[in-house]
């Protein structure tokens, strides 16, 4: 692994989310997660024997959700008139989330609280994830390296020139770079993040695995 020095690591870890089972469509801005996927694997994926863990597939950042948020705190599980999707529209999203199960999941926990319909929301989860830059660097790094999550984001803010610091934030888990996570509008446009979504991290090197 091999160490790299650059500015202090920023991070964040979520705000205490409020009670559970809100009204659909009742809600402030998104949250979009991108998971890096070697980081999940190794956490859990490997355990789970999930798909996305599947050296063949070579997945780097990845669709983790689209997370409707209030300026403080977030919904969860709510109540919605919406049918949940078929194994097809879950399957469909595999391409960028990494496996069915994560899009059911997502779309149980998070999805519902949007008040889409699943194929909406599943088409506005894509049009976000498409909507930022990945640095073509992160699919291409095949060893693992110890850097500050600053790197990661200094990386977003160069292929993205839309966002500011205060509109994105870096995670880290176990040690490990974790997600990048991205605040957008209801219409998807970049926005500052809430009080409670920013919060640094004080790690000086965080792992990060090379994609598998």
């Amino acid at each position: 692994m091999k160490p790299v020095t650059i500015a202090a690591l920023l991070g964040l870890t979520a705000g205490a989310a409020l009670a559970e089972g809100e009204r659909a469509g009742d809600f402030d801005y998104y949250l979009l997660a991108l998971s890096w996927s070697p980081t999940w694997c190794a956490l859990e994926g490997d355990d789970r024997g999930s798909p996305q863990c599947d050296p063949a597939k070579d997945y780097a950042f990845v669709l983790h959700g689209l997370w409707p948020q209030y300026e403080e705190g977030w919904p969860s599980y709510c109540r919605t008139t919406q049918r949940d999707p078929s194994r097809g529209q879950t399957a469909a999203m595999e391409d960028i989330m990494g496996a069915p199960g994560t899009a059911w999941y997502q779309w149980k926990k998070h999805g519902r609280c949007a008040g889409l319909s699943a194929d909406t929301y599943f088409e506005t989860a894509r049009e976000a994830y498409e909507s930022i830059t990945v640095p073509p660097v992160f699919a291409q790094m095949v060893k693992d390296y110890k850097l500050p999550a600053a790197v990661v984001e200094e990386a977003f803010l160069e292929a993205n020139p839309g966002l500011t610091r205060d509109m994105l934030t870096v995670t880290c888990k176990a040690g490990r770079i974790q997600e990048v996570r991205v605040c957008l509008t209801k219409d998807l446009e970049p926005r500052r993040c809430g009080a409670d979504t920013i919060r640094d991290c004080t790690m000086k090197g965080a792992l990060m695995e090379g994609v598998r």
